[in-house]
């Protein structure tokens, strides 16, 4: 019987504890980048240039002009466990740098071929030493500038069920990107460069101050819509830039969050976060901001991840409490909420388009089947699915006309008594009285409409006759460079326009063209939350719910009459006692002995 059946207890080799221990440091090219750099940092580098292929699979390279290691640290530092961050149990609770396990290089070394080389700054020359699965093949003097440089080729070539789990060059590289990023905020007088296959990607000079360093990253438009933070309360500080509510994006991938300089992806300071923008922004978005928080070391413990992206506070409701009150002072110092039209109520963008319509909040309707309304209508869009014409009557068949069944249906024959601050419609069914939410039940709608387009491969698209410009992210750019065929089926066309941005020349028919940059950066946030393991069928299913929802009829938005009974009249394909694609109720029922409950007449 085989041993394993049996139960016996083994002693690993110590390749494949090498190889198990890599696992849980080295999860992909990015991994890797994320060590040796850090590594380069703790070494006081002011100068750090990495260089990739092919995101990072066949070459990794990472040079720095820091203190460098003698003969001895070099051997050593191949070694588990051997750090020079680290000397006791304490220290443990007082760390200042970035790295402290001394896991990192045999981690690497493990699993690729590498090349490392370093020098100390008052030496002759350096050593070089090559490695093969961690085991030393070649040593040899080497003739390079005081520092350290680490090549790292063909990463997991021992390993080879993990490279089937690596993604495409695209996104690899996107991730290696999307860290150098960030880390280059949290350090702006260090210089940073990047090469893939030959292209420079990154070149950063060195930064006196953080705010040239935030602006060069996310931009003259970002920065220039952004405030700048220092709070400090006792032991903790708080400083950065944080962006104005109307700049909200799909994804929180746009908080950049630090502690003590390291950058960390904590749930508790992201609700913090979320807290100090409470009722300013729309549901199920998030703002722009860079945050450094500082407190004592031994008030934080770092070492309850294996990549250090989670840290636990021992005051975990003091820091909590301290974020959110320094964001929540910061901004309604200077927007008003009552003002301000994308919290709960309406769930817009101040940007987005809206038709004014009669200002009472309530459009009464003299009796069914009457003359339509006539309402004052902004020169603004009119979303595609809507009449149009002087009074918005012409060409009643809607967008979604193809997927409507002929037959009317008993919800084209409730009587519209009305419209209700502009957000519901008012009517009667029987003795009934029905409340519809315009907007859930147009998103509703729009979403069925839009998934039997995907499907027949067909989704209407309106082309631009000026392409507007749109600046990428490393993230983005990657999404758009993997998933161009998906892109052209959602009815995008977005074309590569110089480093790092791209021209968008169609857009799906059913969105305003005003509001094609931010539909595609959902959508593009939504494609990339691929890297999470969500399938891409779930994926393109939320891309057509945001697509759904940017088209469709806003709350706060008058609607004449012929405009309230073509949307009554589409959903009649739709189970009408159902939910938008949020989750939210289409209508809400009431009856007679409810109402008349109410007044106590029962």
């Amino acid at each position: 019987m085989d041993d394993l059946m049996t139960g016996a207890i083994r002693i690993l080799s110590e390749a494949l504890c090498n190889q198990i221990a890599a696992g849980e440091v080295v999860e992909r090219p990015a991994s890797v980048v994320k060590e040796l750099v850090e590594n380069s940092l703790d070494a006081g580098a002011g100068k750090i240039a990495v260089t990739v292929e092919n995101g990072g699979k066949s070459l990794i390279r990472v040079e720095d002009d820091g203190y460098g290691m003698g003969k001895d640290d070099l051997f050593l530092c191949l070694e588990r466990h051997a750090t020079s961050k680290l000397a006791d149990e304490e220290g443990l609770f007082r760390l200042k740098t970035l790295g402290f396990r001394g896991e990192a290089l045999p981690s690497i070394a493990a699993v690729s071929r590498m090349v490392l080389q370093s020098r100390l700054r008052d030496s002759m020359e350096g050593l070089a030493l090559h490695l093969e699965g961690g085991q030393i093949k070649k040593t040899m003097a080497a003739g390079i500038p005081p520092g350290t440089s680490v090549e790292v080729r063909h990463l997991f070539f021992n390993i080879p069920v993990r490279k089937k789990f690596l993604k495409s060059d695209a996104t690899e590289f996107a991730h290696i990107a999307d860290f150098l990023f960030r880390i280059a905020l949290s350090f702006p007088g260090v210089r940073f460069l990047l090469y893939h296959n030959g292209r420079t990607i990154l070149n950063l000079a060195r930064r006196q101050e953080l705010s040239q360093r935030v602006r060069e990253l996310l931009g003259n438009e970002v920065f220039g819509a952004m405030k700048a933070l220092h709070e400090r309360a006792a032991d903790l500080e708080l400083s950065g830039f944080v962006g104005a509510p109307d700049g909200h994006r799909a994804t929180p991938a746009s908080i950049y969050t630090y502690v003590n300089r390291r950058f960390v992806r904590d749930r508790l300071i992201q609700h913090a976060v979320m807290e100090g923008y409470r009722n300013l922004l729309p549901r199920q978005r998030y703002p722009v901001a860079v945050i450094f928080l500082y407190l004592p070391p031994e008030q934080v413990d770092v070492n309850v991840h294996p990549a250090k992206r989670e840290v636990r506070f021992r005051r975990q409701r003091e820091v909590h409490d301290f974020i959110a009150e320094a964001l929540s002072v910061a901004w309604r110092q200077k927007f008003d909420p009552e003002e301000f039209t994308g919290g709960e109520e309406g769930n817009r963008s101040s940007t987005e388009p809206f038709l004014a319509g009669n200002s009472s909040g309530w459009n009464p309707q003299e009796r069914s089947g009457g003359p339509p309304l006539a309402f004052e209508s902004s020169a603004g869009y009119v979303p595609s699915s809507l009449p149009r014409g002087p009074n918005r009557q012409e060409g009643t068949a809607s967008l979604f006309q193809a997927c409507a069944r002929e037959a009317p249906g008993p919800v084209s024959f409730m009587r519209i008594l009305g419209q209700y601050r502009n957000s519901y419609i008012v009517c009667q069914d029987g003795d009934e009285l029905v409340l519809v939410d315009q907007h859930a039940a147009h998103e509703r709608v729009g979403f069925e409409k839009l998934k039997a387009q995907f499907r027949e491969q067909q989704i209407d698209r309106q082309e631009l006759l000026l392409p507007p410009v749109m600046g990428l992210e490393f993230a983005e750019a990657a999404a758009l460079e993997e998933h161009r065929e998906e892109l052209g089926r959602l009815g995008f066309d977005a074309e590569p326009y110089g480093n790092r941005s791209c021209a968008i020349r169609a857009v799906p028919a059913i969105l305003d063209p005003r509001q094609a940059e931010t539909a595609l950066k959902d959508v593009l946030a939504e494609l990339t939350s691929l890297e999470t393991g969500s399938s891409l069928d779930e994926a393109l299913d939320r891309v057509l719910i945001r697509m759904a929802c940017h088209g469709m009829v806003r709350a706060n938005q008058a609607l004449s009459l012929e405009e309230m009974k073509a949307l009554l009249k589409e959903m009649e394909r739709i189970d009408v006692n159902s939910h938008c694609p949020h989750g939210r109720p289409v209508m809400i029922r009431f009856g007679l002995g409810e109402i008349e409950r109410m007044f106590q007449r029962r």
